[in-house]
């Protein structure tokens, strides 16, 4: 399901897996499911990170040992919720101006023998370039794609 209303985009999808395992797998598994070709930094992709706290970074390290920071952890509630600082620009690079960056808000619900996974990525009004943002976030490129990709992974997992 999608909605993309305003500055607004959410997505969600039902797992087959209890709420621990699903929002665990989300946090600290990050690196599992989050595709190689999604990365800012000049080096391929070796591995992407959500330290698991509030405060933590969210950033990837490339093949040549060198990082880039995505944002942060604004909020880390096992097994229920994740609040993430988004420094991404309409350009896909980081923007260290606290004052551009958006948050994406991850939910863990329990849904019979499964979670519901919700997704709200919002403040898109903070960019200039924040429409064009959120046009490619909220299609099958963006969220859908990437919430399809983590259920199918922790599914094999």
């Amino acid at each position: 399901m999608v909605q993309a209303t305003g500055a607004e985009v959410r997505r969600e999808i039902t797992v087959n897996a209890p709420p621990e395992r699903a929002f665990s797998f989300f946090t600290e598994h990050f690196d599992a499911w989050w595709p190689r070709s999604h990365h800012i930094g000049e080096a391929e992709l070796a591995e992407a990170f959500i330290e698991p706290h509030a405060g933590g970074r969210w950033y990837e390290r490339g093949v040549d040992g060198s990082e880039c920071d995505w944002g942060a952890v604004l909020a880390y509630e096992p097994p229920h919720l994740v609040r993430l600082r988004w420094q991404l620009n309409g350009e896909w690079a980081y923007d260290p101006d606290l004052e551009h960056a958006t948050e994406i808000e991850v939910t863990f619900t329990p849904a019979g023998d499964g979670t519901r996974v919700e997704l709200v990525h919002r403040g898109f009004e903070r960019i200039a370039t924040g429409e064009t943002l959120r046009r490619e976030v909220s299609g099958e490129g963006g969220w859908g794609g990437l919430l399809k990709r983590y259920s199918e992974s922790l599914g094999a997992s």
